[in-house]
């Protein structure tokens, strides 16, 4: 069965669609400026439950979800649509005041204004349905495709904590029960994503990236789509990882903790490429060198305990 990536490749190519390929889609605004304009779907029982996350966790992430790829283009967000397809039960109910209740704390956060979208009823499941609209310098877009052999291969933030938090809630445990407090951080990065504007705003001002994409699906699926795109290959190192502190005072073993930040996804944390040199001494917070890009076109390198192996591409997948 094709996956998601391989329809859209069949799509794309079908049609001569040659603004799809990245996080966005790049829009032509002014003479100084482009438009970045992405569209994410989110649904019950796929991509949240609610058995599990409030309303306003879940209109937090709609936004955070969209936020992270207008920040993978090296954009600032400006405005968002959003649609909603409602139960019956839910429109009873105060949950959607709820959701936008979580959509808004976020939304002041970046200054996101909300400017139209769709309500409709359905007799199945919740979807919801972001748009959100950014603007970056003209022809300054930070791409997926423009990564080089010798570039180094960086990541914001931890790895791993949105999938180790997801296990935890798929294990029973909710916020609202008595939780350590690395048990709470992990929950709630797989609820409440922060996305990376702040890195990518340094990153777009300093000239920094060659190349970027956000963590969404998992670091072995997301740099595939780079050394993809790009042309390129790469080498990680497993013991450069960043792991999330609170993982080292669970169960987990380094097997499951290493699966989860290759493979688990949702982290929403920032992968881009560019000088070593240049992005180190720019001393940007919370980043960290994981690899380097090589001319080895298509093929990963995950080098462990001085072995090397080669990584597939094994992160989040809807079919």
């Amino acid at each position: 069965m094709r996956s998601e990536f391989e329809f859209i490749q069949h799509i794309k190519k079908t049609f001569s669609l040659d603004r799809i390929g990245d996080d966005c889609a790049i829009l032509p605004k002014d003479a100084e400026t482009d438009m970045v304009v992405t569209a994410d779907m989110l649904v019950d029982e796929i991509d949240f439950r609610l058995e599990w996350t409030t309303p306003e966790q879940l209109g937090w992430k709609v936004l955070a979800v969209s936020l992270s790829d207008i920040a993978a283009m090296g954009a600032e967000p400006r405005w968002s649509m959003l649609s909603i397809a409602v139960p019956q039960a839910i429109w009873s109910s105060d949950f959607l005041d709820r959701l936008y209740d979580g959509w808004f704390d976020l939304a002041r956060q970046h200054n996101v204004e909300l400017v139209g979208g769709d309500i409709s009823k359905t007799s199945g499941k919740l979807v919801v349905d972001s748009m959100v609209g950014g603007e970056v310098p003209k022809r300054r877009a930070i791409l997926r495709s423009t990564a080089r052999p010798g570039d180094a291969i960086f990541v914001s933030g931890e790895l791993g904590g949105a999938a180790a938090g997801l296990e935890l809630l798929e294990d029973g445990l909710r916020l609202e029960n008595e939780l350590m407090n690395c048990q709470r951080d992990l929950v709630l990065r797989q609820l409440q994503p922060v996305p990376g504007l702040d890195v990518s705003g340094q990153l777009q001002s300093r000239h920094l990236a060659s190349s970027m994409i956000d963590l969404s699906d998992g670091l072995s699926s997301d740099l595939a789509q780079i050394c993809e795109q790009s042309r390129v290959g790469a080498r990680i190192f497993a013991d450069k990882l960043p792991l999330p502190s609170d993982m080292k005072q669970m169960h987990f073993s380094f097997d499951e903790k290493l699966n989860f930040a290759l493979n688990g996804g949702e982290d929403f944390e920032l992968l881009f490429t560019g000088s070593k040199e240049k992005i180190l001494n720019a001393e940007i917070p919370e980043i960290h060198h994981i690899g380097d890009v090589t001319a080895n076109v298509g093929i990963i390198e995950l080098v462990r305990d001085g072995k090397t192996e080669i990584l597939e591409a094994s992160g989040f997948r809807h079919f």
